[in-house]
């Protein structure tokens, strides 16, 4: 009786503590915070949670405190009309952030930053970064602004692909105080109209590296390029992939600045428009200048089994999309992608094919005498668009490879998930607390969709979590909008039973 007794009183006290290690909670919506509100996660600053709200032609930043009751909506009234602002980003830092804002006055388009403390109130004068002069009526997005993972430099650059055959990209390099430390105007040769450049990053020695590559027929990549432009170079540096009778589909960039590498990946294909057999691997070395690894890792059949969903062995991974890379202290490296369709109304079965050019998680191209390589929309999107269209996300595959490129382990986290008219309620988010993943979706139960968090361990071990404490089921989920804030909170983006948009602190 007394070793039950203990027994019974260790279970609790472990109870206790799992309710404690995670916490929700919610904001109250303000009238206007409606579903056709854009809004955008700042980040946390000065110990507030601030969000960027637009609507009405009106822009403000929402600042909550720890309870997520709102201290302050301040109204930034410096920023143009809406059907003049062409596009916004923010760069949280400690105690202020940067807005940087692009609007069109008549046929110029000005690049701007605004700095603005943890209250939402703008500090100094406002700082000119960039302008271009436009020869044509399109309000599209000409800079594309990127920051380093240690925030220690931010590039904003704009492409000119007015001449088919050869790109002009301008580079400025700022400092985090916005002083100029480099400006570039360079030129790229672009062979047809099938050359496209993509997934541009930005690491924190200041060095721009991106992909060019064509696409064979419109379908898979062909040939394809690595192009770094180092910080104070005025050329770039080209290393072309070797895809000698090897297909691949979207190349994704991550900068590992511990480890001073990039690594590049995909799925690739023996032939045009086939199944996918694995993953591609080309790693370089910015210590040597050299590639390191470039290798292909075939999906075993095993895996194929965990992660097909409802389809075939052999077509397993043909709808699964790279989400992360995500570079660890040794030099390994994990690989997430999720298995991801659509499906209008009336039309044929959906394939990947139907994306043209990108998977859902990618940017989108503005074609315009300037061309952005991606444009990152701040607002809910895919509301109804007059069609139907369901959306499914459904299982996560995430493999983990050491600092030679070889395989430790994989786990397949296994989901079923749908909407009609909008995917802003599926997918997940990934919440990184240094010795854990958490990834954070909506699974349906009882009618109800209810945030689940499952942990993956260092050693590839699955773990369900408890039900969230707090969890209210008056509130729907937009995980995948969610931001990491800080090591251990993330701010979730909802929609009460009001048809409202709220915010969600969740901390471990």
């Amino acid at each position: 009786m007394r070793i039950r007794g203990s027994f019974l009183v260790v279970v609790v006290l472990l109870a206790g503590i799992c309710a404690k290690a995670q916490k929700i909670v919610y904001s109250e919506p303000d009238r206007d915070d409606t579903r056709r509100m854009n809004f955008e996660v700042v980040g946390k600053v000065s110990g507030n949670f601030l969000v960027y709200k637009n609507f009405s032609n009106k822009n403000y930043i929402s600042v909550y405190d720890n309870e997520m009751k709102q201290v302050s909506r301040t109204d930034q009234d410096y920023l143009p009309d809406n059907d003049r602002v062409i596009n916004v980003d923010f760069f949280p830092y400690s105690d202020f952030f940067y807005m940087i804002y692009q609007f069109r006055k008549r046929n110029i388009v000005h690049c701007v930053a605004a700095k603005i403390d943890g209250q939402g109130n703008k500090i100094g004068d406002l700082v000119e970064l960039d302008t271009t002069q436009l020869t044509f009526g399109a309000d599209s997005k000409i800079y594309t602004v990127l920051t380093s993972e240690d925030k220690s430099k931010i590039i904003v650059f704009k492409i000119n692909s007015k001449n088919k055959k050869r790109y002009t990209i301008s580079t400025v390099l700022l400092d985090d105080k916005l002083n100029q430390l480099k400006k570039s105007r360079l030129f790229i040769d672009m062979k047809d109209n099938d050359d496209y450049l993509n997934e541009f990053q930005l690491d924190n020695d200041g060095d721009l590296i991106f992909t060019k590559f064509d696409r064979v027929n419109g379908g898979n990549i062909g040939n394809a390029a690595f192009v770094i432009k180092y910080a104070q170079a005025d050329s770039f540096a080209i290393h072309d992939l070797n895809l000698d009778k090897t297909y691949l589909d979207d190349i994704i960039i991550k900068p590992d600045n511990y480890n001073k590498r990039y690594y590049l990946t995909s799925f690739y294909y023996k032939q045009r428009r086939g199944n996918t057999e694995g993953f591609y691997f080309y790693i370089w070395d910015k210590k040597t200048a050299q590639p390191i690894i470039e290798d292909t890792m075939i999906f075993s059949e095993e895996l194929r089994r965990e992660a097909r969903g409802k389809a075939g062995i052999r077509t397993a991974f043909n709808d699964y999309f790279i989400r992360n890379i995500i570079p660890r202290r040794d030099g390994g490296f994990i690989i997430t992608s999720e298995m991801y369709m659509s499906i209008n109304r009336g039309s044929n079965n959906w394939n990947r094919w139907d994306y043209l050019y990108g998977s859902p998680y990618m940017r989108a191209y503005d074609y315009y005498s300037y061309y952005s390589p991606y444009y990152y929309g701040y607002g809910l999107n895919r509301w109804d668009n007059g069609s139907y269209t369901r959306y499914e996300a459904d299982n996560i595959a995430v493999l983990s490879f050491d600092n030679k490129g070889q395989k430790e382990w994989s786990s397949v986290i296994v989901k079923s998930q749908f909407d009609d008219q909008t995917d802003n309620l599926i997918s997940y988010q990934v919440m990184n607390t240094g010795s854990e993943l958490h990834f954070l979706y909506n699974q349906l139960e009882k009618r109800m969709q209810v945030l689940t968090d499952i942990t993956l361990e260092p050693n590839g071990n699955i773990r369900r979590n408890p039900t969230l404490k707090n969890l209210d089921r008056g509130y729907n989920f937009m995980a995948r909008l969610g931001k990491q804030v800080s090591s251990r909170q993330m701010i979730i983006p909802c929609i009460n039973n009001r048809n409202y948009i709220c915010f969600a602190k969740l901390e471990y």
